[in-house]
């Protein structure tokens, strides 16, 4: 059991960063920012601009340690992109070390406005494309814009900005607001307010607020993230680079339970009433194969979970044309079911199985074994990592149960979202979770390897579903987003055996 929101927040501060740029005012400048969470420093950031060969290449680097349980957790992600002096993409470069091994992304974009990727990670080499989001810019295209705009209060306008780190465009909407005097670690500054608003569609927005210069230099950004605040702040290079303290991240891993839940395998179903915080306004929960949802006028939000059991006598490999589902047969930088090793894994846990429903079951009871090493200490991996390393919690579990799916034709998709535990070091309640959903005959059937490899028996009604995906760090947005927004009021159990229903306030 693990949660993703805060390693999700680290991905958004490095894939989003800071959407007023650094100043044009010489050819190569570097500004270093120290990076707190509820007002402890976890870690610094580095940004850099150099103008060469009629290129400019802007580099950013994020890094941070969190505590979960005790165990460190150490993120550091570098992103960079290459454009001309007009703003015009040319390329880009990002590094992620979110696990125990190194994933590197090059991406270059063509005169047709293709994007040509190429992952690296184990001395495995992925190719692959993608389309330059029309009107999309990177970091040098927002400093242009930046500037022709000006920093006038009230002064609104939009720009679509496109993340290496989560290969996507978000749309951003950016605000002027007034000149204020701003407290910089105890140096006093006037600087103008700059409000930013990113959407990414089904996930919602985060919104931020910047403190910029009269040169347009960031010198402070406020992000609140799932119910926490989220600075950075620029400072020396000593201090920056200085040490960190200690962010024990499981205080604000869980959602609270009205009352503790017993024997979720035996419930048909369970019904959630969940509110709005007082601060956050609406959220987003989706419905799927496996949960419904319905939306109340005053805000609440009632999700019932029930968990589709896996039809028998489904065949695979998949043979329909659903565009959807077809993607979720294919290898991803994150979910490499092309890997021979995890080819080879799937095809020893599935065995002479024809059937899709107990090929799932199998896998998912595989992989539970299959990690020996359940701890906290990787940020995150992918499943060729985890089929090397085994070693991992529920991300680790989900990224290789779903891989090894789609290694034999079966459709299979990350789930993130929340599920509860009655005791994870020391605390009851609904965490940030991950697990996967394979499709097997008509419907997607929930599997948590994770679950399974503990002695809980797998997915069942206490997962509540956020986002699903391939895995990739754009999922985390969603989850990011939404963790935090909203609380848990009162569940209605429906118990498998007796049919009847249990309300608990």
């Amino acid at each position: 059991m693990r949660v993703r929101y805060l390693l999700g927040v680290c991905l958004v501060l490095v894939a989003v960063g800071s959407p007023v740029p650094l100043s044009a005012t010489s050819g190569g400048e570097t500004e270093y920012f120290a990076v707190f969470i509820e007002g402890k420093k976890v870690g610094h950031a580095i940004q850099s601009r150099v103008v060469a060969g009629g290129k400019v290449t802007t580099t950013e680097k994020v890094n941070m340690t969190l505590s979960r349980g005790n165990i460190p957790v150490t993120i550091d992600m570098t992103e960079t992109s290459i454009e001309t002096t007009d703003g015009e993409p040319l390329g880009f470069e990002v590094v992620q070390d979110l696990s125990i091994i190194k994933m590197k992304v090059t991406g270059t974009v063509n005169k047709q406005g293709m994007v040509n990727l190429t992952t690296t990670s184990m001395g495995t080499v992925q190719k692959s494309t993608l389309e330059w989001p029309s009107g999309a810019v990177m970091a040098e295209g927002l400093r242009l814009l930046t500037l022709k705009k000006g920093l006038k209060e009230g002064t609104e306008y939009s720009a679509k900005i496109f993340s290496p780190g989560i290969l996507q465009a978000l749309d951003t909407q950016i605000s002027i607001g007034s000149k204020q005097n701003v407290d910089l670690l105890g140096r006093i500054v006037a600087l103008t307010e700059v409000m930013t608003t990113y959407n990414m569609p089904g996930a919602g927005e985060i919104k931020s607020t910047n403190y910029v210069d009269d040169e347009l230099c960031t010198q402070k950004i406020i992000m609140p993230i799932a119910g926490m605040q989220i600075e950075m702040v620029a400072c020396a290079k000593e201090f920056a680079l200085g040490k960190n303290d200690v962010f024990e991240v499981i205080d604000k891993m869980f959602l609270t339970s009205p009352v503790p839940l017993d024997n979720l395998g035996s419930a048909k179903s369970i019904t959630y009433h969940l509110s709005p915080t007082k601060e956050t306004g609406s959220f987003i929960i989706p419905s799927n194969d496996n949960q419904s949802i319905r939306r109340l006028k005053n805000g609440k939000v009632i999700v019932t979970v029930r968990p589709v059991a896996a039809p028998a006598g489904a065949k695979f490999p998949y043979k329909g044309k659903d565009k959807t589902i077809l993607e979720a047969t294919q290898p991803t930088r994150f979910l490499q079911s092309d890997h021979k090793e995890i080819i080879a894994l799937a095809r020893r846990a599935v065995g002479r199985t024809k059937d899709a429903a107990e090929a799932v079951r199998r896998i998912e009871a595989f992989v539970g074994k299959y990690i020996k090493n359940k701890d906290l200490s990787v940020g995150y991996a992918s499943a060729a990592e985890v089929a090397a390393s085994k070693q991992g919690d529920c991300s680790e579990h989900a990224v290789l149960a779903a891989a090894m799916c789609r290694a034999v034709g079966i459709p299979a998709q990350m789930v993130v979202g929340i599920a509860y535990v009655d005791d994870f070091a020391g605390r009851q309640g609904f965490g940030g979770h991950a697990w996967t959903q394979a499709y097997v005959g008509s419907k997607w059937v929930g599997l948590d390897a994770a679950f399974k490899g503990t002695g809980r028996g797998g997915y069942d009604a206490g997962h509540i579903a956020i986002a699903v995906g391939n895995g990739e760090p754009a999922d985390f947005f969603n989850l990011a987003t939404t963790l935090g927004r909203f609380k848990i009021d009162k569940v209605i159990v429906n118990t498998e055996k007796t049919q009847d229903f249990k309300v608990v306030f």
